[in-house]
């Protein structure tokens, strides 16, 4: 899988950001619309904020989703990954649509089968995403990932691992106060993304990183399918590859 490596994570989000805008534009110039799924976490802090100053990108012609959600949390609670990115970016710019994950519905099974039937409508072009401290990719921790998975979206409990890296991100305060469940888009349907910019700093992230590109592809390590896809591009800085060819 390619990967490329930044003294520092400033450096690795804006060169992720710079070669993302590329390919949008070059997918604007291809077709009438471009569909691009985003992750809500603090790794991405440093790519969403570059890729909100690149110019010439036509987002009035770009459809946006996000990639998962809580099941349970307040809708006005800050962590609602719906609300980090309308702050970070789908507020920020003239999306033609942003299409979100109510965490929240009424029923879950429907609001699955609802945000399955947009991506199949508007098949992802682009996929931004990140890689979890136990390797998920989107909410699809070990116990629940599937790369065979028959459905674009699901409920998923969280384990433990991936609710204390929201602790450990510094989203809660307390492991109690994160939610246990979560939708989220299954990895067949993140997989579908025809370009997939992957970015993971930090030092907490150096484990899954090494898994990521030196472990076995398996369901125990879910980021590891991202080295069977064509276009997928890991970005990293010096402290998340630091335990490469160890």
């Amino acid at each position: 899988m390619k990967h490329e490596i930044y003294d520092n994570r400033q450096l690795m989000g804006t060169s992720a950001a710079k070669q993302a805008a590329v390919r949008i534009r070059s997918l604007l110039a291809e077709q009438d619309a471009v569909n691009i799924i985003f992750a809500a976490a603090p790794s991405q802090n440093e790519f969403l904020a570059a890729l909100t100053q690149e110019p010439d990108i036509d987002w009035k012609r770009v459809n946006a989703f996000h990639m998962d959600e809580y099941v349970g949390l307040d809708d006005a609670a800050p962590q609602r990954f719906g609300r980090f990115l309308e702050e970070r970016i789908f507020g920020k710019l003239p999306f033609n649509v942003v299409n979100y994950i109510h965490g929240n519905a009424a029923s879950a099974d429907e609001e699955c089968n609802r945000y399955a039937v947009l991506l199949e409508k508007h098949k992802p072009d682009v996929v931004c995403m990140g890689i979890g401290e136990n390797s998920h990719i989107a909410f699809n921790d070990p116990h629940v990932a599937d790369f065979a998975d028959p459905v674009l979206v699901k409920k998923v409990t969280l384990d433990e691992a991936c609710r204390q890296q929201q602790v450990n991100d510094g989203c809660f305060a307390t492991l109690d106060q994160v939610p246990e469940h979560a939708l989220t888009l299954t990895v067949p349907a993140l997989m579908r993304g025809r370009y997939i910019f992957c970015m993971v700093p930090g030092p907490t992230k150096a484990q899954a990183v090494m898994h990521t590109l030196q472990s076995s592809i398996t369901e125990i390590y879910p980021a590891t399918i991202l080295r069977t896809h064509q276009n997928a591009v890991l970005y990293l800085d010096k402290d998340s590859a630091s335990l490469l060819n160890q």
